[in-house]
């Protein structure tokens, strides 16, 4: 599948010129379209010009991307990496429990799981708007401790708003199974901008096999 013209014209703004492997898979899999998808990649592969990719196509629609990460640091990392690509862009990681001023208004929104499941139980106006989410290290879902935060949002917001769901992760045991459970297409891609070779340590000399 092509890229839209809206994208061609997003990586222009951005100079890039051309795709990397999951990047190009993730598109072929209906990531502009509007279908689920979950992506399984290493570290520094791309994945977050992925979600960039369906947030610039959701936010022409005049719909909210909600971009859901499990550190506050990364929340942090994320929004400032955003604020360069869109103009309205909001951080929601605070640990009270309050509603924040200027999420109605936001097109991308960066928020905690556990922020996120607060404003649900706000009942804020605008969950009906949210076009797409994005679930960083969606691997979390195995975790004893976040893992049914996360399993409980996503099944909330398919039930109110029914988004476009983005699940990046480079580690995840079940990937067949999990993209079972989110109705979306998988793309595993093992391409990284380093090489990775495994050797082992043998007093002070690597050994490569």
């Amino acid at each position: 599948m092509a890229l839209t013209s809206l994208a061609q014209t997003y990586l222009s703004q951005i100079g890039i010129s051309s795709l990397r492997p999951a990047q190009s898979k993730a598109v072929a899999a209906g990531l502009l379209t509007g279908k689920n998808v979950l992506v399984c990649t290493p570290t520094a592969s791309g994945k977050t010009l992925i979600a960039e990719l369906a947030m610039n196509e959701v936010v022409s629609q005049g719909k909210k991307a909600v971009y859901v990460v499990p550190l506050r640091a990364l929340g942090s990392e994320k929004f400032r990496s955003f604020k360069k690509r869109f103009s309205r862009v909001a951080l929601s990681i605070s640990d009270v429990d309050t509603v924040e001023t200027g999420l109605a208004e936001a097109d991308v929104i960066v928020v905690t799981a556990e922020k996120l499941d607060s404003l649900l139980r706000h009942r804020v106006s605008w969950v009906s708007r949210i076009g797409l989410l994005v679930v960083d290290e969606v691997h979390l879902l195995n975790d004893v401790s976040r893992g049914p935060t996360l399993e409980i949002l996503i099944t909330m917001l398919r039930m109110l708003c029914n988004p476009q769901i983005l699940a990046l992760s480079a580690t995840i045991g079940n990937p067949e199974e999990l993209a079972g459970w989110l109705q979306a297409e998988l793309v595993i891609d093992n391409w990284r901008p380093v090489r990775l070779d495994k050797g082992v340590l043998v007093h002070d000399t690597v050994r490569f096999p």
